[in-house]
């Protein structure tokens, strides 16, 4: 019961909109003392230290380090320009043009907000310019600055790997195919209302020389791509390890500033305390929810919930249909750090003792955490583009905007449901 008053009033905290870490650790402390007593508090810096040592977590400063260089180095801006001419000649050329380098900013740099204030920023006074439908032109931005969820190297994937003790490797490679899917979904959407409705994505003609536009695009893409190949493939093929190639990935980010003249010790200097903020905030709240973990755990409340679950009809499908149900609707109000760190290690015992594999279900909570950065009202995508639109956009053609690419992600999620052994790569 103890667990259970635990839970719930964590999350009447965050619903008021308490400070995340705070939140954890301080009805953690509360509970903790009244329930169980100052002595439980004595392991607490154990599995700090054990955070602290994790040479996992370390991928995620690099990572995010990686993400905030090459989005001052203006990554977006170039790849944007080039892909816009490529495509903007074709129906809904501009806005396939932004998913596809949303796609290209998921695996160079993960980071959410900053491809959806670079691609809110440049490409949607594009798409206004040219007659865009808002809430088309709104919700392809939204959609495509998420991919970086998904698309490896994923920040979410790698905290569900150390949450859920599954090696952070298998995880990106298991992510490609279905990130892959998602965003071809996202483009034959915007091509099928193209066709249907060209006067919601008008294209944009273009006399360039088509010679010209491609070695331009190369110059943009080609470096871009060697540096995400460097950083997977060093992963895939064995060669390092994710926090290694984390560290690579950081290092060709800095030599890509150079090359593309965009180099100075300033931007290096404004990036590292950038990291610094993102990652301290991470950390904070994971020490918080080790707290809330432990607490939970010792109060008996993970036993609840295993037994719960087990006594329900249908065995694993009834708690699988049951948890994405939940992750789904607290994505609607609270950030997808706070459910992979509350929530998720409340479900892994239940997986455990099912029998599910945990690498499938990580890809399905991650595609799921990835929806709730669109879902209003608290979508996190939709403050993102609010503050850098023009007043001419209105919440409400965002709103409008992202709800198709709400539904294809769930498409794609009862996709990966149904077909496992199919769509995640071994």
């Amino acid at each position: 019961m103890e667990g259970i008053i635990l839970f719930g009033l964590a999350l009447v905290l965050l619903f008021l909109g308490a400070q995340v870490a705070f939140t954890f650790a301080g009805v953690s402390v509360i509970v903790g003392l009244i329930v169980l007593g100052a002595d439980l508090f004595a392991f607490m810096p154990y599995r700090v230290m054990g955070i602290m040592e994790n040479t996992t977590l370390m991928a995620i400063p690099l990572f995010i380090f990686m993400g905030i260089v090459l989005q001052k180095s203006g990554l977006a801006e170039r790849l944007l320009e080039s892909s816009a001419k490529l495509f903007g000649s074709f129906s809904g050329g501009l806005a396939i043009s932004t998913i596809v380098v949303g796609a290209f900013l998921a695996a160079s740099t993960g980071v959410v907000g900053a491809s959806v204030v670079a691609m809110g920023v440049i490409s949607l006074p594009s798409m206004l310019k040219n007659n865009y439908n808002k809430p088309v032109a709104t919700g392809v931005i939204c959609a495509a600055g998420t991919l970086g969820q998904i698309i490896p190297p994923s920040i979410i994937l790698i905290i569900l790997g150390d949450v859920m003790g599954v090696p952070v490797g298998d995880l990106f490679k298991a992510a490609l195919l279905p990130g892959a899917i998602l965003i071809m979904a996202y483009v034959a959407y915007i091509s099928v209302l193209g066709l249907a409705k060209p006067e919601h994505c008008p294209p944009v003609p273009s006399d360039e020389d088509i010679r010209g536009l491609l070695l331009e695009a190369g110059k943009n893409v080609i470096p871009t791509l060697i540096l995400i190949l460097a950083v997977l493939g060093s992963i895939f093929a064995g060669i390092a390890t994710p926090t290694e190639s984390a560290a690579i990935g950081a290092v060709g980010a800095v030599v890509l500033t150079s090359f593309y003249r965009s180099f100075s010790w300033n931007s290096l200097m404004d990036s590292s305390k950038e990291t610094v903020k993102v990652s301290s905030m991470i950390f904070a709240i994971l020490i918080g929810a080790t707290a809330f973990s432990m607490v939970f755990s010792y109060s008996e409340g993970d036993y609840l919930v295993e037994e719960f679950f087990q006594q329900l009809p249908g065995d694993e499908w009834t708690f699988i249909a049951i948890a994405m149900l939940a992750i789904l609707v607290l994505g609607f109000f609270i950030d997808f750090i706070e459910i992979a760190f509350l929530v998720v290690p409340i479900l892994i015992p239940v997986a455990n003792s099912l029998g599910i594999d945990l690498v499938w279900f990580a890809i399905l909570i991650s595609m799921n955490l990835q929806t709730s950065f669109l879902t209003p009202p608290f979508g996190f995508s939709l403050f993102y583009l609010k503050g850098v639109a023009p007043a001419a956009i209105k919440t409400s053609h965002i709103y409008k905007g992202v709800m198709p690419f709400i539904l294809i992600q769930i498409a794609v999620l009862l996709l990966l449901i149904a077909f496992p052994e199919q769509l995640i790569i071994r």
